[in-house]
């Protein structure tokens, strides 16, 4: 019976007992848990701390917020008003503390169009953390969809400045009596009413800062104070008390307002109020698909009818006089049910195509069409005045006899069609906003990495500076490492030499080289003053350049012969081969050996033989980045100690001087052993502090 009695099994599940006596031993359970109770003297009243959810102030109960009213609700109204949220939780004596202070904040700011907001940490764990908020109490602020925390005291000024801030600085433009033409003149580009408050005091007013933000997409705000000197032609000429606050509303006519509001004390209701009445030119010119929508909504019922009077003009400079006629005929006949606008023909040619005649007689002329939109997706009924407008006072007859028959007809709009989406003039390019979105990001980014919680951005950071330490000692190692020199990287572009460099077929080919020679010439050229800094002070590190020393009589026979010595190790993209004429840079030789304790020693420049010593045949490798060289010089053979004793000059008796074919070529016959030792890097080497110029 129990089983099949649903709320007797409940019952024993629950109590463990089915029959009469369940409810007797559930009361005593209950008395002796409220006589225990009752006996623990516990009162939370004592502390005055509302710790107890039930206990929780009012004011935060009023304005807590769940993670689908944030999303759905307070993100998208962020780009209206500014929202100001505190992040609290149970046990927080800190709360506590702030309390007073935001209540009255809340007070205020709430008055002035402020959005507020709770969120509990231990209830609302997954919204704290989407906000970002890992203590409590945290107070951040919210526009446009950006959050940005508040880092100060927590005190009144300080919290009402902190929201001050978040609006944009560009919001209300400060208005003299210098500039008041040039802002009211604004309403043809911009396509917006102009708004100007006459205020008290030289700061823009909080609650008029929050109404321009709320606008920003309608009208264009301007402050006046009216303390500055020279104002008084402003409020002379359009009637404004000097003691009292006044907001005007300017629409086309820039000589005189729309409409004015005068109050000592302006109430956010009433400022709402009154730009809600005026969001819209007079004749505002469609320039988005978003603004076509509002001005002419689509047809719900017969009793809310709107009908939209559509003048499609030409663009001026300057106001032509037909839309100067049609303006004044709005001005006229402003109804609740018609709404007069006008398109730019030549910036939305498919919409205004659709609803002018084909005819000639439209070509470059205005023309005013009546329509209805019937649905959203573009379905209007119109009908088109049969000729173009010109703003005559018959055209304003026709087009008022027009709108008399279809108040007594709505089947006068004859003609049906589909129009095309209008074309959105008035946004930015596609650069300027991946500009404005890169802006935006490299804000955002920074304001995380300045307040931003530093145990979670550890990871990320450690990840950067590990990468970025891998990238530099990559780049270092590579620079200075001295294995780059058998490398196979392509050597660094040379400059033009005035001498083209000597090519020199060899006769064979040596089985022992390192590297195979990928050309069957090798490519010498003069070390010059122009060619001196490409092919040794700014060699690429781990390349040397192979000098050989020779004379003009001696340079086709040497150069022969240090051709077929080094063949063999021009593989190497790493050795570059010169020669160095010693007939002109003697000095810069003389100047390197000095620095070659081995070498032979250098007389002094008052020796008579000094100009005798003979250089030819000496080979150097040059390490521009290090700065060292290694030395090669020629051992001298039989024939030059038999004619050591010669005389330049014949005619004191000596044989003249003169070396053959051979003896030059002899000179050169232990290179490739040198070039070998070379390679293996066991040469001596001859450091230098820098690199002499070469005249």
């Amino acid at each position: 019976m129990i089983l099949s009695n649903e709320e007797k099994r409940t019952n024993y599940d629950h109590y463990g007992d089915a029959g009469e006596s369940q409810g007797y031993q559930k009361q005593q359970r209950e008395y002796r848990f409220r006589h225990f109770h009752e006996n623990f003297y516990f009162d939370e009243s004592f502390f005055h701390f509302p710790f107890n959810s039930e206990r929780r102030d009012s004011i935060d109960e009023k304005y807590l917020l769940h993670f689908s009213h944030y999303v759905n609700e307070v993100v998208p109204d962020s780009f209206k008003k500014p929202y100001l949220i505190k992040i609290t939780s149970d046990w927080c004596f800190s709360c506590i503390h702030i309390e007073p202070v935001w209540k009255e904040v809340v007070q205020e700011l709430e008055g002035l169009g402020v959005g507020i907001g709770v969120v509990h940490a231990g209830y609302e764990r997954r919204l704290a953390h989407h906000l970002g908020a890992h203590s409590t109490p945290s107070i951040l602020g919210i526009i446009n969809g950006k959050i940005s925390f508040f880092h100060n005291a927590v005190v009144h000024e300080n919290l009402r400045q902190f929201v001050e801030s978040l609006l944009p600085g560009n919001l209300v433009e400060k208005v003299t009596n210098k500039n008041y033409v040039r802002f009211l003149s604004g309403w043809q580009q911009e396509n917006k009413p102009h708004a100007l408050l006459f205020g008290q005091t030289p700061a823009v007013p909080l609650l008029y800062k929050l109404t321009a933000f709320a606008y920003k997409d309608y009208v264009s705000f301007g402050y006046v104070y009216m303390g500055l000197r020279g104002v008084e032609e402003m409020t002379r000429q359009y009637n404004v008390n000097v003691y009292a606050p006044a907001m005007l509303i300017f629409k086309e006519h820039i000589s005189k307002p729309a409409d004015v509001i005068q109050a000592r004390g302006l109430k956010k209701q009433v400022i709402e109020d009154f730009i809600t009445q005026n969001k819209y030119l007079l004749a505002a010119r469609l320039t988005s698909q978003r603004l076509f929508h509002e001005l002419c909504p689509v047809k719900r019922s017969h009793r809310q009818r709107k009908y939209c009077v559509v003048l499609l003009t030409t663009e001026t400079s300057k106001l032509s006089k037909p839309f100067e006629a049609f303006l004044s005929f709005a001005l006229a006949n402003t109804q609740d049910t018609v709404r007069f606008v006008h398109v730019y023909s030549s910036r939305q040619q498919e919409f205004a195509s659709t609803l002018l005649p084909d005819s000639e007689a439209f070509q470059g002329k205005s023309g005013v069409s009546i329509l209805e939109r019937r649905n959203t997706a573009g379905r209007v009924v119109f009908k088109t005045l049969e000729d173009p407008w010109t703003g005559s006072e018959s055209d304003k007859f026709i087009l008022l006899g027009y709108l008399d028959q279809l108040r007594k007809d709505p089947a006068f709009l004859s003609s049906e069609a589909v129009l095309p989406d209008l074309t959105d003039e008035l946004a930015p390019v596609f650069f300027l906003r991946w500009l404005y979105s890169v802006s935006d990001s490299l804000s955002d980014w920074w304001e995380s990495l300045l307040h931003s919680n530093w145990r979670e951005m550890m990871p990320l950071l450690s990840l950067i500076f590990s990468a970025l330490f891998i990238l530099f000692g990559t780049v270092i190692v590579q620079a200075f490492s001295d294995s780059s020199e058998e490398g196979e990287a392509q050597p660094p572009d040379k400059e033009e030499a005035p001498e083209k460099p000597a090519k020199t077929e060899p006769a064979f080919t040596k089985e022992n080289s390192s590297k195979i020679p990928k050309k069957g010439f090798v490519e010498v050229t003069e070390l010059t003053d122009v060619t001196y800094t490409s092919n040794l002070v700014r060699l690429r590190p781990g390349h040397m350049n192979v000098v050989l020393i020779l004379s003009n009589s001696t340079k086709t026979s040497l150069l022969q012969k240090f051709a077929l010595e080094v063949y063999t190790f021009t593989g190497s993209s790493s050795l570059h081969f010169s020669f160095l004429s010693l007939d002109k840079h003697r000095e810069w030789l003389e100047y390197l050996l000095e620095f070659a304790q081995d070498a032979a020693p250098i007389p002094n420049q008052y020796d008579k033989h000094f100009m005798e010593r003979d250089y030819t045949g000496y080979v150097l490798a040059l390490n521009g980045h290090k700065k060292y060289f290694c030395l090669f010089k020629p051992l001298k053979t039989v024939d030059e100690e038999a004619i050591g004793s010669c005389d330049p000059d014949s005619s004191r008796g000596k044989p003249p001087c003169g070396l053959g074919p051979k003896p030059l070529k002899g000179k050169l016959s232990k290179l490739s052993l040198w070039m070998e030792r070379l390679l293996e890097g066991s040469l001596q080497r001859f450091y230098i502090p820098s690199w002499p110029e070469l005249d």
